[in-house]
């Protein structure tokens, strides 16, 4: 065991997951040495007897790399040479070849580690490594093979395929997309310059929306990619999904805002009854983006916006993020995206946000063009459910915002 990685150490860290609960041992499971460093797998065991994670703790000198230790510019190396580290597998796509050098680790908060390399590619470290196919690596190979150019090419990837167990993807390797920035500074830079462009390029959203979903359900004969109407046992997942994330907003809260919800509470329920009830023989799923919001969109320097980071909720299992779902997930969660960067906005600039915001939803689903009548009211039924996982989230994070999800809350079952 790396006298680097303690439980104290772990808790700290942004990429550890299970924060609440309470680590009761870590086990070093591999050490696999490659370039400067060290690819170390921890095993992780929580007081609580549950089931144990597992880790991938990178390391140069018993510490996390910096830039310039090398020691990811090794792993893009040991990919265009498919090379075999300990347990650790790596595989290019057809064509790739490293030529870069460089490294500069990206800082933004997130539940993995991102690294540019070479200003040419983009190295993702999946931290949790999860039993299973990753959404993020296999959604981008089967967009880049059905022709939507509107991702970062996949380069390739580095599983871990311990003896006899499942493997588990660890590295991702991607095209570096030349961008100035990522959807949610876009929209509210055009917000506090010029509304009309901020509805402009929410109706720009709403067409790239369409354009990945008809790519996500283009190809139905390709395994784990369906595109097909809901079955009554998924339509019934649905509604379980939204009374669970509906039962934990209202515990998540107190005071007056608890009394609010519990108010409520019965009308969302029984939205949710009716809506997803009735769903069956309507509702077409494929595969979707999961974890769909203004923050996943890169506004590339040529004009274009790509998408990007297709991994799901990281709350939710692996297994459920790659199950095929409602299309209107994503609308709905893009819906809520915009709404947060509408309320953000009016506290900075003299925005109406209660004219602009029903334009900017109609130019978006306007120019998306998938919500049909018959499926407006399983949308509205999706955003419920979305902004209850927001109260949830804000009661735990900001609690000054949790105004924000339940006007919302409020407003859906008017």
């Amino acid at each position: 065991m790396t006298h680097a990685v303690t439980p104290e150490w772990l808790a700290a860290q942004r990429w550890f997951r299970a924060k609440h609960r309470s680590i009761s041992g870590i086990r070093e499971v591999e050490r696999a040495p490659t370039g400067p460093g060290t690819l170390v797998v921890i095993e992780v065991a929580y007081a609580d007897g549950g089931s144990p994670d597992c880790y991938l703790v990178p390391l140069v000198g018993g510490r996390e790399p910096a830039d310039g230790d090398g020691l990811w510019a090794a792993l893009v190396e040991a990919v265009g040479r498919a090379q075999r580290i300990g347990h650790f597998v790596a595989r290019p796509m057809p064509g790739f070849s490293p030529g870069s050098s460089g490294e500069r680790r990206l800082t933004v908060e997130q539940s993995n580690t991102s690294v540019v390399i070479g200003e040419r590619l983009i190295l993702k470290v999946f931290r949790l490594l999860e039993a299973g196919d990753s959404p993020d690596i296999e959604v981008g190979a089967f967009l880049a093979d059905a022709g939507f150019a509107e991702t970062p090419a996949l380069a390739g990837s580095i599983t871990w395929e311990p003896d006899g167990a499942a493997p588990r993807a660890a590295v991702m390797l991607q095209e570096l997309v030349t961008a100035d920035g990522d959807g949610w500074s876009a929209m509210l830079t055009a917000l506090a310059i010029d509304p009309g462009r901020a509805t402009a390029l929410a109706a720009e959203v709403g067409a790239l929306t369409a354009r990945l979903h008809r790519a996500l359900s283009s190809r139905p004969d390709v395994p784990g990619f369906p595109s097909r109407i809901a079955t009554v046992a998924e339509t019934g997942a649905w509604r379980a999904s939204a009374e669970r994330q509906l039962a934990e907003a209202v515990a998540a809260l107190d005071g007056a805002a608890h009394q609010r919800l519990v108010t409520l509470a019965p009308a969302v329920s029984a939205r949710f009854a009716e809506t997803f009830g009735a769903a069956t023989g309507d509702a077409p799923v494929s595969r979707i983006h999961g974890d769909y919001h203004l923050g996943q969109l890169l506004t590339r320097v040529d004009g274009g916006i790509s998408v990007i980071d297709f991994e799901g909720e990281p709350a939710r299992p692996l297994a459920e993020r790659r199950l095929p779902s409602s299309p209107l997930r994503d609308v709905a969660g893009m819906l809520r995206s915009l709404d947060y960067a509408a309320r953000t906005a009016e506290r900075a600039a003299d925005l109406r946000v209660d004219a602009w915001l029903p334009q900017a939803r109609a130019a978006f689903l306007g120019a998306y063009d998938g919500a049909a009548p018959t499926l407006t009211g399983l949308l509205e039924a999706f955003e419920l459910e979305k902004a209850c996982y927001e109260v949830r989230y804000e009661a735990a994070n900001r609690p000054d915002w949790i105004w924000l999800p339940l006007a919302a809350v409020e407003r859906l079952v008017a």
